[in-house]
């Protein structure tokens, strides 16, 4: 079987995501590694009045300014694209040295949707690590359970079964016991270790343990249960429950969630006598129910971005039926680049309140957020628009984001009708506004023929250039329209060749009235192909000794000048 190099799953949690990453760190020195992220939507879970999400997008980027640049390192991601897929997983950042950089951005621009199709996700690292026979290392942390009918104990067998020197470390964060023996089997059946967190503290521990001494992190004997106390007998006559917990939640009062795709996400924490909240008991998701012990809990749900939370007394005999109010509204945004223009998915919308929120969707957009107001900016190309949305619990939202903006499609030719196909030609825009000191503001380049730019309406400036030829263009950005740009360089190449030179000076041929002349560019090489704006030069040839060499070409715009230099 061909070797497999470990997943490092970040189900980026708070301290969790550091805390995993930091255990990554003892393997990530050996061999190859691919960082398998949970990006579906139990990450919109509450840690401490914050989002597990937002906490590990955070402690991620933290984390990974320790990672040695010669680490090689990779990132998986599933969740993160459809709500309900287990076919949503995604090789993001393939395994390379210096990576780190571009694993946090990407991980700070997933969205968090749908399911956990986890085993697949280690199985695709697997195959993608499967090229080399160095050491493989996985580090795999989840506060979720495998939701699309797969067995990660048996992944585990089929993966040590292999010969490769495979090990699989997984951090389990929140997973009641049960819910960690679905995914502990894991590590245990490839020889790595099993870790579980359960707060903060336990969190923190991990991560100073795994980063100052890089011990191998043992999961502590866990403490006794207490012995519960014996059930009373039911009443003669009275019939069992099959659950006597049953959860509805709502957009505001007597609103009911509409009928989408979106996953409401469910956990359960034990609240003690004294009003502490305790331990996550579980998760789960939709059509919730639950037969629990007598007690009270603290009950949390989440959809998208909307959160609410509620205690609930449990009784043994009772049903618990509670209406949980998300109070939030439902939003449908089409971002577009005009009014009567298509739906654009290129647009990001960013939204952000006091509260904490921050979190970005892509193209047409459904997202569910809590009542009040929030911050809307839209970007498209170089565009951005704000605007303040006032929401209210129960009502949808559905309608047009516009992000004014044109099109501007820039090419270069040496003349008319001659067009310059190389990817070296440079685009440069700027606003044409000029400040007091003469400069523009830049906006943005980019390299190649037919580089589309989407702007704001407004007045720029494009400098077209390739070598030593450049030109600039005004031109007008107006919304809803598509505006081609001839940048014509009045060029030609110029080609020398100087066998035996160490290097290939081109000057202007022109002297200054000192005597001088303008060199236009240097090379250490025997040839060189330059494209110049049409006129005479100077070209120097030198060998290693000093001895030169020198002649002047002229080169016509839209044609090839060339030269020959024999050194003595």
């Amino acid at each position: 079987m061909p070797h497999v190099s470990i997943l490092r799953r970040l189900a980026l949690v708070s301290v969790i995501a550091l805390s995993a990453v930091a255990f990554a760190q003892t393997a990530l020195s050996e061999g190859r590694s691919i960082i398998v992220l949970d990006a579906s939507g139990s990450m919109w879970g509450d840690i401490g009045g914050q989002t597990k999400l937002a906490i590990a997008r955070a402690s991620l980027t933290e984390v990974l300014k320790s990672i040695p640049p010669e680490t090689e390192l990779g990132l998986i991601a599933y969740g993160h694209r459809e709500k309900g897929s287990c076919a949503d997983i995604e090789l993001i950042v393939p395994p390379a040295p210096g990576t780190a950089a571009a694993i946090a951005e990407a991980a700070a621009r997933l969205q968090f949707l749908g399911k956990t199709p986890l085993t697949d996700a280690v199985r695709m690292a697997a195959v993608e690590l499967r090229s080399t026979e160095e050491k493989a290392t996985v580090i795999l942390i989840t506060d979720g359970i495998e939701t699309c009918a797969a067995d990660p104990c048996a992944l585990g067998l089929e993966l040590e079964a292999s010969g490769v020197d495979f090990t699989a470390h997984v951090v389990g964060f929140g997973l009641t016991k049960e819910e960690g023996q679905q995914v502990s089997c894991l590590a245990t059946n490839t020889g790595g270790l099993y870790i579980t967190a359960a707060d903060m503290a336990g969190l923190t521990d991990a991560l100073q343990t795994t980063v100052l001494t890089a011990v191998p992190l043992e999961d502590p004997e866990p403490a006794p249960a207490p012995t519960p106390e014996p059930e009373p007998e039911p009443e003669p006559g009275a019939a069992a429950l099959e659950f006597n917990f049953a959860p509805t939640a709502l957009l505001a009062p007597g609103v009911a969630i509409p009928d989408d795709p979106s996953d409401l996400v469910w956990r359960v924490y034990q609240v003690a006598p004294d009003g502490a909240v305790g331990d996550l008991l579980m998760t789960d998701y939709n059509d919730f129910k639950s037969l629990l012990p007598p007690g009270t809990y603290r009950v949390t749900v989440g959809l998208d971005s909307a959160l609410a939370q509620q205690d609930v007394t449990i009784t043994a005999d009772t049903l618990a039926a509670p209406e949980i109010v998300l109070n939030a509204a439902r939003l449908l945004l089409h971002p577009k680049g005009s009014v009567d223009g298509p739906i654009s998915e290129e647009a990001r919308l960013q939204f952000t309140n006091a509260t904490g929120l921050d979190t970005s969707e892509y193209g047409d957009t459904r997202i569910y957020l809590n009542a009040g107001d929030t911050q809307l900016d839209a970007y498209l190309g170089s565009a951005k628009t704000s605007e303040t949305l006032t929401l209210t619990a129960g009502q949808t939202f559905d309608r047009d984001v516009i992000i004014a903006t044109g099109v501007a499609v820039v090419n270069g030719y040496y003349v008319e009708g001659v067009i310059i196909d190389s990817g070296n030609l440079r685009v440069d825009l700027f606003e044409a506004k000029v400040a007091l000191d003469g400069s523009r503001k830049s906006i943005t380049t980019d390299y190649g023929p037919g580089k589309a730019f989407t702007l704001p309406p407004g007045d720029y400036v494009a400098t077209v250039s390739l070598d030593i030829a450049q030109v600039e263009v005004p031109f007008t950005a107006k919304q809803g329209e598509r505006v081609e740009i001839k940048a014509i360089l009045q060029a030609g190449v110029l080609f020398a060749t100087a066998p035996g030179a160490h290097s290939i000076e081109v000057f202007a041929a022109k002297p200054a009235l000192d005597g001088s002349r303008k060199s236009l560019h240097f090379d250490y090489m025997q040839e060189k192909t330059l494209t110049v704006p049409g006129g005479d030069y100077l070209v120097v040839a030198s060998d290693k000794a000093g001895a030169t060499v020198q002649a002047t070409v002229t080169v016509s715009p839209g044609e090839r000048g060339e030269v020959a230099l024999i050194l003595p």
